[in-house]
């Protein structure tokens, strides 16, 4: 075995926002590293302000996680105005995670898309985006503890229904499982080669997962990396992880 297979595969993450970035604040981010490294992998945080830099970075990484981010997908990225409930947008975010996803498909690497990182995965393939779940659909269901009164210190929980075929089923070994909801916005036309493969029970989508080709790109609109100890959440990182490191070297994984 060469010295390369006894690494770890190098995942990169992006900060969650410019401001994060320029203030340095590590604190949600850190749960993706922590998640990252749980699962075997070794996580490798990537600048939203230098792009070519984060060119010259890409090829030395094996996978990607696109975390969630406060900021909203500019809705004129998916041909609408804002209806009024659309946080701003973060250009350099949306930058960077689209370089990561044109060289990710390029290169045939692991995705594992989170919240608005699922969302920016749906747009960046031609999908749109409901802009505010509350406004737009009348949903009983609270998926953002914005939408409880009096607001709750933790994030909702629901269920969520898995296509049975689908590598989310798989992972969970069950059609149904609890996860936790801290968004408002969530996808609505899906984007070109993607298939949906998750529900919530007011029909959101709660995943997406590509199937233009045979690369692992999986798109989830809950927060894994937040559900500690949560044996589901534990093996997607971990079947995430085995994808980036087959696709660092397929030929030995064959063997």
């Amino acid at each position: 075995m060469s010295p390369q297979n006894l690494q770890p595969p190098r995942v990169g993450i992006p900060w969650r926002t410019s401001a994060e970035e320029r203030e340095a604040n590590l604190a949600k981010t850190k749960n993706y590293q922590d998640a990252v490294r749980a699962a075997g992998g070794e996580p490798v945080l990537l600048s939203l302000q230098q792009p070519q830099e984060l060119q010259q970075l890409l090829p030395s990484l094996d996978g990607f996680v696109l975390p969630g981010s406060p900021a909203d997908v500019a809705p004129s990225e998916y041909g609408e105005a804002n209806r009024g409930k659309s946080e701003p947008p973060d250009a350099s975010r949306e930058n960077t995670d689209r370089a990561i996803l044109k060289h990710a498909f390029s290169e045939k690497k692991p995705v594992l898309a989170i919240c608005y990182g699922c969302q920016l995965l749906n747009v960046y393939l031609g999908g749109t985006l409901i802009q505010d779940l509350r406004e737009e659909t009348d949903t009983p269901i609270a998926h953002t503890k914005h939408d409880i009164v009096p607001e709750p210190k933790e994030d909702p929980v629901h269920s969520a229904t898995f296509e049975e075929a689908s590598r989310l089923a798989k992972i969970a070994a069950t059609v149904e499982a609890p996860v936790n909801s801290s968004h408002h916005q969530a996808v609505e036309r899906v984007g070109k080669g993607l298939h949906v493969t998750a529900h919530a029970p007011d029909g959101t989508i709660e995943a997406v997962e590509w199937t233009g080709d045979s690369n692992w790109v999986v798109g989830v609109q809950w927060h894994p990396e937040r559900m500690f100890g949560d044996a589901f959440s534990e093996r997607l990182f971990r079947e995430f992880i085995a994808a980036a490191s087959q696709a660092r070297n397929p030929v030995a994984q064959k063997v």
